[in-house]
């Protein structure tokens, strides 16, 4: 019997969402921990979105809303942090891809930014990006990690959208 994650329950597919997020996180913190490729803030963002995402899709997968109406809700709820985590991810791959005069300058430390900024002001000013987020350190099949994420996020969102919204 051949296993198809597209045919599973809807409680084994968030789990499976789940699932994938922890792989993304546990590379993530490879990336940063043996390769010693340090985050940049929008990175830090990035993961922030991917955690919120397997943190909703644990608690969809735990709690399994059997109705349709539920279940859209849940897919809902689950497209908020899959699709802020793809703007985000879009906007870096859109910063490493400006031309070098462009890219805006490098910033203090994120953990200064955090210290000193009221947490709006460090949203804004995270996502506008700086010259660290505009460097590419880490490539696979020509494409860097920013390309990679978003693809995962847009990947998550469409499997959300099929598991939530089917018709079964």
């Amino acid at each position: 019997m051949a296993l198809n994650p597209f045919r599973a329950s809807f409680r084994a597919q968030f789990f499976l969402i789940f699932l994938a997020c922890c792989a993304l996180m546990a590379y993530a913190l490879y990336a940063e921990h043996v390769l010693h490729l340090a985050p940049c803030p929008l990175c830090i963002f990035q993961r922030i979105a991917v955690i919120a995402l397997g943190v909703v899709s644990l608690v969809i997968a735990l709690v399994g809303p059997k109705r349709p109406r539920g279940r859209a809700f849940a897919g809902i709820l689950a497209l908020v942090p899959a699709l802020a985590g793809a703007g985000i991810a879009a906007r870096h791959v859109w910063i490493q891809h400006l031309p070098p005069d462009q890219v805006p300058s490098c910033g203090p430390p994120f953990a200064f930014l955090r210290e000193t900024l009221p947490f709006m002001a460090l949203v804004r000013k995270v996502l506008t990006g700086d010259g660290q987020c505009a460097k590419i350190e880490w490539t696979f099949l020509g494409q860097s990690m920013p390309v990679w994420t978003l693809i995962c996020f847009v990947v998550l969102a469409l499997w959300i959208a099929f598991a939530a919204f089917r018709r079964r």
